[in-house]
């Protein structure tokens, strides 16, 4: 009967039916099929590579970014590779936003499996001890308050399902500080600390949790350590693979510690920097 239809059709519309079938069965087939993820800031850079991967590899994956537009862009992007994807505008800092993502997760798909908290700020550049309160409060709030809080909404959820996996995404900077992100680098090690102090209290629910310490990736939102050619170089001074990082390079770590290849790992934090220097 499949091949019946498929021959009644236009050569290209043919081709277009029997791609999207592939990718449909592939999706069915992968190591997330029919996993629920929530990616939070997820419109660009790392965040979408790690959309982009969990839909590939199965996974109905729920986008989020502050702005709408952004939004839609990725939202677009992901459809036309037949991806299973939807979003909405979340401002992790804003307890409505959060609450509204899980609504949204549950209300589409009817419950979760995976987050990935991926959302964090840096507005300030500097020695660590010029920082003012407000800088403190803003890093401190969106990179760690705010992923704690976001946790503590998925895992009813997840216990609801019997069980599931949390990454959240850190930075080799909590290993080896980048100069002038003093408050950065404080919040990204403080998600090390928390994802260590979650993982014997979400365990017994059967839920893992890990990190991701990304080390230079090409992004907008690290473009101040590599735009400039001689910051680069001396950031490629430190790595044994000679090449800044793209978002790609961290995807397929997160859709791995998301699957059940992962089954027995949790309360740790995986580098992916390219070899440079991350802990003893």
């Amino acid at each position: 009967m499949i091949h019946a239809i498929i021959a009644s059709l236009h050569p290209r519309q043919a081709l277009h039916r029997v791609l999207r079938m592939a990718s449909t069965s592939s999706r069915a087939h992968g190591t997330l099929a029919d996993k629920v993820a929530l990616v939070t800031a997820s419109t660009e850079g790392i965040g979408f590579a790690i959309a982009r991967r969990l839909g590939q590899d199965g996974a109905h994956v729920v986008l989020s970014s502050r702005k709408q537009a952004n939004v839609d862009r990725a939202v677009a992007e992901l459809q036309k590779e037949n991806l299973s994807v939807s979003g909405l505008v979340c401002h992790v800092g804003k307890a409505e936003d959060r609450q509204r993502l899980i609504d949204a997760a549950l209300e589409r798909h009817g419950g979760i499996d995976i987050l990935v908290s991926n959302a964090a700020v840096n507005p300030f550049f500097g020695s660590t001890l010029d920082a003012t309160e407000d800088v403190w409060d803003k890093i401190l709030d969106i990179n760690v308050k705010a992923t704690a809080l976001l946790v503590k909404l998925v895992v009813p959820h997840m216990e609801k399902r019997g069980g599931g996996s949390i990454v959240i995404v850190s930075s080799i900077a909590a290993y080896s500080p980048f100069p002038g992100l003093g408050p950065y680098n404080v919040s990204k090690t403080a998600l090390l600390g928390l994802t260590r102090t979650l993982a014997p209290e979400l365990a017994p629910s059967n839920i893992r949790i890990n990190s991701l310490a990304p080390g230079l990736i090409r992004t907008k939102f690290s473009s101040a350590l590599w735009q400039d050619k001689s910051n680069e170089n001396k950031m490629l001074e430190t790595m044994r693979i000679q090449r800044i990082g793209v978002p790609s390079d961290c995807s397929g770590m997160v859709s791995f510690l998301c699957s059940a290849d992962a089954n027995y790992i949790t309360g740790e934090t995986m580098v992916v920097g390219g070899g440079a220097p991350s802990r003893l």
